[in-house]
């Protein structure tokens, strides 16, 4: 193919083509399109769109970005807000809330907490990079955001400073709050690293989550608040065994864990049939185990409802205030536990997404 000699006048774009404007000129365009002038004195070689990668790359998230997605942020929000929420729960009175020492205690124990749950998230990220490839590959080491060498990094630092601010402070550091730390590390470390990677075994990966967020965070927490806030030297067993609130809080996150624990593996049974990782989900069916942590976390807001309903009247002629308080917090537990099952009823077990947006509200 051979053009009549033109000139072009403007710039080649990155897709090969031109602006022109057209006059005579010792200009040639060749089959291989190329210019050649018509004395060889030099060459001027177009552009086509094969030569040039048009497509633009991905620009990876600033490094805050990405681990702040790889600490799984519904997790790191839950234990932030458990805190503060057990110190007020654990407070003799409620002018006691509003003191300094309330106030180092939560904040205190907030840094190595999430620093703990960081690990624990992390480490389990890092030993299910390939079922993540499957099940979650927006995290960020399947999505290739950050790399194993650098996760491990951040997991080991994670967990080395957390257990040091257990034991850093003479009033802070207490025995309550190790508890919690060292609980959480022994059995998050359990649930996710060979040879014992219990997650392999759904009743012990669910024992793992129920005892984690239900006694081990409950009343650890509860005895450090005691300790360290209101001046109270109880052990955590002696919180958990003998103090009802510290008790009731322990055994509503642990049935509330035991949803949370099963509901988690229905949206990723694909990736775990592949894993051999055989969980409730894959052993009885998607269906069946949705469904009836459904029926379970509305049970148990109707059930702690009924005992708010009922502390509620029994102070109704000595405290109305604390009356007014007990049947609010009843009347919020029935709204939830309606809200749970209404909006879990037409969710579609065999649909991930819906599913995984269900557990998300639970959260």
């Amino acid at each position: 193919m051979t053009i009549a000699p033109t000139t072009f006048s403007s710039t080649i774009n990155p897709f090969g083509q031109t602006n022109k404007s057209q006059s005579r000129s010792p200009y040639r365009l060749n089959n291989n399109l190329e210019y050649h002038t018509d004395t060889s004195t030099s060459s001027l070689f177009a552009t086509t769109a094969a030569d040039i990668d048009i497509e633009d790359e991905p620009s990876s998230p600033p490094f805050p970005v990405v681990i702040w997605r790889f600490t799984r942020p519904h997790t790191l929000i839950g234990s932030a807000m458990a805190i503060p929420t057990i110190h007020m729960l654990a407070a003799p009175t409620i002018s006691s809330i509003f003191t300094l020492p309330m106030l180092m205690s939560m904040v205190y124990a907030m840094v190595p907490a999430l620093l703990m749950n960081l690990y624990i998230t992390g480490l389990n990220q890092i030993t299910d990079v390939e079922i993540d490839k499957i099940n979650k590959p927006y995290l960020p080491i399947p999505a290739g955001e950050l790399t194993e060498k650098k996760a491990k990094k951040v997991v080991t630092v994670s967990l080395i400073l957390s257990l040091l601010l257990g034991v850093a402070h003479p009033i802070f550091g207490t025995n309550g709050l190790n508890v919690a730390l060292w609980g959480s590390a022994i059995l998050g470390t359990m649930y996710s690293l060979p040879p014992f990677r219990l997650k392999r075994f759904p009743a012990l990966a669910a024992f793992c989550i129920v005892a984690v967020r239900g006694a081990i965070v409950n009343a650890g927490f509860y005895a450090h608040a005691n300790a360290a806030a209101f001046g109270n030297g109880l052990t955590t067993l002696n919180c958990l065994l003998t103090d009802k609130k510290c008790f009731l809080s322990s055994l509503f996150f642990g049935v509330f864990g035991i949803v949370i624990a099963l509901m988690k593996d229905v949206p990723d049974v694909k990736g775990d049939e592949l894993a051999n990782i055989r969980s409730f989900s894959v052993r009885v069916g998607q269906k069946t185990i949705f469904h009836s942590m459904r029926r379970l976390v509305s049970s148990l807001f109707y059930v702690f409802g009924l005992g708010f309903l009922q502390g509620s009247i029994s102070v109704f002629k000595a405290d109305k205030v604390v009356s007014l308080c007990r049947g609010s917090v009843a009347a919020f537990s029935f709204y939830f536990g309606l809200c749970a099952r209404a909006k879990g009823k037409d969710v579609n077990a065999e649909d991930s997404k819906e599913v995984y947006n269900y557990y998300m509200y639970l959260w």
